[in-house]
């Protein structure tokens, strides 16, 4: 990157911090459909104003008029090179859409304040994601302002569902297809560890997400009556317990039949570097991982490992003192990670095999939402662009396999048939989707100047 496109990156810290600040103070809670078109809004004046041709687009045009329409809108991005217009494509991908805030009573600040401390700026969003889409946008504004002209052509999505499970997103880039048609794509966030090394991630896991509600009488009863009457928590809690063992193993039939193992050079990856295991336990107030794994099984674990997790889980009485009840009901909300050649649907019907086996009755089980998971390949002449765009800025990087979340990669790749990596500004203890959640502003001017080195570079 040119050194005096560094120099804007620099001198112009405040008005980055100034725009990212005015998108935090907009709570877009996509899981209560909470300001969610103004966020939309926002971001695409701030395109428009630095050079970005920028519109908001709909699934249905009528929705445009209906403040809380849903789906949510899409934010489109674009401008031409003008020295090489047939050049390749780099397509932005992020999302408007933020977690809740709750707890609120956790935060040191205003969860939508854009609280400045230092090297910090807090709230909901400041890493994921509007303080990624920020160093995104100001790479293409810092490059018009020295060149008036992009050295590739640049195109943004910036979507706001990610948070819910981007609901309708294959939907949109089934039809805007080929507005949407790119070479690459960079995806909405990447990590930077501890010794300020940016992590490059070539994958995401996917996800199943469901629901199991177990049954008991058809009202709150007295506790009395525990002799003769079934409690639903204790067949909820007796089917959790049969769908994983205390190291993580998840018990359903066949349910790793279809797991496709890292290849060579997905091996030689995970072997270059170690995980920092003393700084995440630190982090986490931890002494052990699950299953007492160390090493390369720790990452092997994160980056291809399926999960089971319990996400929330409620029956009866929880609030202060005591009240005798059996419960009418109890609720549980499971969080499956999947790796690639799992089918979320597929997942799904052994769950649904494995509860009907047990022959455990009165539980309902619920899709509430599946992604499959996606991987680059380390050889892709995209992923060689980007890693050595990076190490000119950072000196070096660090290759990782597949992150250890989920978002929509596959979708994007069946349907777009571009490669992503994911590169950003999110530290890796950021706090994200938790109370005080920051980024740091030294890391948002650096991948600021390494996303201009990367458009610099594809050609």
């Amino acid at each position: 990157m040119a050194n005096s496109i560094e120099k804007i990156v620099d001198s112009e810290i405040n008005t980055m911090i100034f725009d990212l600040k005015t998108l935090i103070k907009i709570p877009s809670v996509s899981a209560k459909n909470q300001s969610l078109v103004e966020c939309a809004e926002a971001v695409s004046t701030l395109m428009n104003r630095v050079g970005i041709n920028s519109e908001i687009i709909y699934l249905d045009p009528t929705d445009k008029n209906i403040a809380s329409s849903l789906p949510p809108p899409i934010v489109y991005g674009e401008i031409k090179s003008q020295k090489n217009p047939n050049g390749k494509t780099i397509l932005f991908y992020n999302h408007y859409d933020v977690q809740p805030e709750d707890p609120i009573d956790q935060w040191n600040f205003p969860p939508f304040s854009g609280e400045v401390s230092g090297n910090y700026i807090y709230g909901r969003g400041a890493s994921d994601d509007k303080g990624e889409l920020i160093t995104r946008i100001k790479a293409v504004e810092y490059f018009l302002r020295e060149t008036g002209d992009v050295p590739c052509n640049i195109k943004f999505i910036v979507e706001g569902e990610e948070e819910i499970g981007s609901v309708h997103l294959e939907k949109y880039l089934i039809k805007y297809k080929e507005k949407f048609t790119c070479d690459g794509i960079i995806w909405e966030f990447g990590y930077v560890n501890e010794k300020n090394i940016p992590i490059i991630s070539l994958g995401m896991k996917g996800l199943l997400y469901v629901e199991l509600i177990a049954y008991g009488p058809n009202k709150d009863t007295h506790s009395s009556l525990a002799v003769i009457v079934e409690n639903p928590a204790w067949n909820l809690i007796k089917l959790l317990n049969s769908i994983r063992d205390e190291d993580g193993k998840i018990l359903i039939s066949d349910w790793y039949k279809d797991v496709r193992n890292f290849d060579r050079e997905e091996e030689k990856i995970l072997n270059l570097e170690l995980f920092e295991e003393d700084e995440f336990k630190k982090e986490y107030g931890i002494s052990k991982f699950l299953g007492n794994i160390s090493g390369i099984n720790v990452k092997k674990a994160l980056c291809g490992s399926p999960t089971c997790n319990i996400a929330g889980f409620v029956s009866g009485y929880t609030e202060q003192g005591a009240k005798t009840i059996i419960p009418s009901f109890a609720q549980v909300k499971l969080d499956f990670r999947l790796v690639p050649d799992m089918e979320p649907q597929k997942q799904f019907e052994r769950l649904q095999q494995h509860i009907k086996d047990l022959g455990i009755t009165n539980i309902n089980i619920n899709f509430i939402h599946g992604e499959a998971a996606a991987r680059t390949s380390p050889k892709d002449p995209f992923v060689q662009m980007v890693t050595e765009s990076a190490k000119r800025v950072f000196g070096d990087v660090i290759l990782n396999v597949s992150s250890a979340g989920t978002g929509p990669m596959h979708t994007f790749q069946k349907i777009l048939k571009a490669p992503s990596v994911s590169i950003g500004s999110t530290y890796v203890y950021s706090r994200i989707h938790s109370p005080n959640e920051f980024t740091r502003i030294d890391l948002l001017t650096s991948i600021t100047k390494c996303l201009g080195e990367i458009m610099e570079n594809c050609n």
